[in-house]
């Protein structure tokens, strides 16, 4: 018995110095307080509408944009006011022909597999996306791209065909012009058919990952800058906008961020509860219908004056966005470079639009509610993305208005991807158009007036001054003059507002939900940014 007891009482021993020994090191690690209360990691659950994707930052869909600024660095970042500052570049020089680019990359950067960020693996991801330029035509930059040098370790150049103003601009974008790490790359270096891994110098690295249930990133230990405030981010994929607000109200996640993620009856009701954090962005973009100018009707100016005049913005926003977007009276909000400008609203005005209608000729017969011009009636078709709430409930009050002015409006819900190639080739009288927002604009907006094969220039082919507007682009584009860019981007955005080719109706803004422990929250300037760094929670 005795032998028992002192077995007993050694085993008795041994276990209460191992619970001191990993009580000490559990103290030490943080993951016990001192107070012998549980410190656990930092953490936010949101939700997105889809998965995240392969996470190439070579190519586009279906990954998310959110998700590769996680990973994926710039250049140059693209802040508030639409400043551009140092990032991976530390800083650079512009040659006074606007044709050089000479960047001084900041030194110590690591990719999160422990590699270093040089010249020379600027220079791998740049030569991808030339020998992909084609399926990049849609990013200034590519089209003036001739060639890169690597001048030594840390200072890598870039050399343009002909001068190009926005190309720091162009390099803030979240794809494809950021880096991947050489372990990241394939064999035959060929990104376009796919990665092996996504290695990037950002702040997040994506741990652990189930294709369309959930995605896991946590923070890279090699981050060069200030390290996120969080520990981890998780992504739950949910597809339906009613079960994300359910699973937000059960407290399944501590926040809810995006254009259109949840509807503006739910983003209201959440924040009139009184329970949760909620904000709205400044516009991050507008919403505008486009009038095609090859349909001999909306030729004449006119008509497209009547048509912005005859409905009821204000009355709109407040229906439909529930006045949780403003009106829109310039076609590009004032908050991008060179876009605060003086512009002459064009306000609802049922009188004036029945005006211009006389005027142009179109009458309305005794006992009819259309209009008629030499037999043929005042008759459109706007098509929209039948999948989107918002653009149908535009539509049925647009179509609603233009009755009251004598026009008939067909509207035609489209699959999205059919609305878009109806729209490239010019098969629309009406349609919806979005501007691209920060760091796109309002370069890429005026570019897409001008360049053909997107719709929106084929939808200004009958204006008088269609070459002059043109030409006005493309000297934009090349201008090394601030105060000339300044007065160009003045005469276009005033010509473009007068012939009513765009008519903006509101301007887009992002919304949040989120949790009372949920804090510090700042939407990114960068309209495809993730806003991850600067959130705290309290546990």
């Amino acid at each position: 018995m005795c032998t028992l007891n002192r077995k007993l009482i050694l085993l008795f021993v041994i276990s209460l110095i191992s619970s001191i020994l990993v009580g000490c090191a559990e103290s030490e690690s943080g993951t016990v307080s001192n107070e012998g209360e549980e410190n656990t990691e930092k953490s936010i659950t949101f939700s997105w509408p889809r998965d995240i994707g392969p996470m190439n930052p070579h190519v586009y869909n279906p990954s998310q944009l959110f998700a590769q600024s996680m990973i994926y660095e710039p250049l140059v970042s693209y802040t508030e006011g639409g400043e551009l500052q140092p990032h991976l570049a530390d800083s650079w020089t512009i040659s006074e022909d606007g044709k050089e680019y000479t960047f001084k990359l900041r030194e110590g950067v690591q990719f999160s597999d422990g590699t270093p960020f040089n010249a020379e693996i600027v220079k791998k991801n740049f030569d991808t996306w030339i020998e992909h330029s084609s399926l990049h035509s849609w990013l200034g930059v590519m089209n003036v791209l001739e060639k890169t040098e690597v001048v030594d370790e840390f200072t890598f150049k870039m050399v343009l065909k002909e001068p190009y103003y926005p190309a720091l601009q162009d390099l803030a974008v979240v794809r494809p012009v950021r880096f991947l790490g050489e372990a990241g790359f394939p064999d035959d270096g060929d990104t376009s058919q796919g990665i092996k891994e996504p290695i990037g110098t950002g702040p997040w690295m994506l741990s652990d990952y189930k294709q369309d249930e959930y995605a896991v990133f946590t923070r890279n230990p090699n981050y060069w800058g200030e390290s996120p405030k969080i520990d981890k981010v998780t992504v739950k994929i949910i597809p339906d906008a009613e079960t994300r607000v359910l699973a937000f109200e059960s407290g399944e996640l501590d926040l809810i961020f995006g254009e259109g993620v949840i509807s503006m009856d739910a983003f209201n009701q959440l924040k009139e509860s009184g329970q949760y954090g909620t904000d709205l962005s400044e516009p991050v973009g507008t919403r505008s219908l486009l009038l095609n100018t090859s349909n001999e009707k909306l030729a004449d100016l006119r008509v497209r004056l009547a048509l912005h005049h005859g409905f009821n913005k204000q009355a709109m926003v407040e229906g439909v966005t529930l006045g949780l977007e403003e009106k829109a009276d310039n076609i590009l909000s004032t908050n991008f470079p060179y876009t605060d400008i003086d512009v002459e609203p064009i306000e609802y005005d049922v009188e004036q639009a029945n005006a211009y209608l006389d005027e142009a000729g179109w009458e309305l017969p005794a006992g009819k509610t259309v209009r008629e011009k030499n037999g043929e009636q005042l008759e459109l078709e706007l098509i929209y993305d039948k999948t989107d709430p918002l653009q149908k409930a535009m539509a049925e009050t647009m179509q609603a208005e233009w009755a009251a002015i004598g026009v008939k409006l067909d509207i035609t819900g489209l699959e999205l991807t059919t609305q878009i190639q109806r729209r490239r080739a010019g098969d629309f009288d009406v349609d919806f158009w979005y501007n691209y927002g920060a760091p796109y604009d309002p370069h890429s907006f005026i570019n897409v007036v001008a360049e053909a094969g997107w719709g929106v220039a084929e939808a200004h082919s009958n204006l008088s001054m269609k070459e002059e507007l043109d030409e006005q682009v493309r000297a934009t584009l090349a201008s090394t003059d601030e105060t000339e860019r300044q007065e160009l981007y003045g005469s276009i955005l005033n010509t473009l507002q007068e012939q009513s080719v765009f008519v903006p109706i509101s301007y887009i803004k992002k919304t949040v939900v989120y949790q009372e422990n949920v804090n510090e929250f700042i939407f990114p300037a960068n309209r495809d940014e993730h806003p991850f760094n600067g959130i705290d929670v309290s546990n």
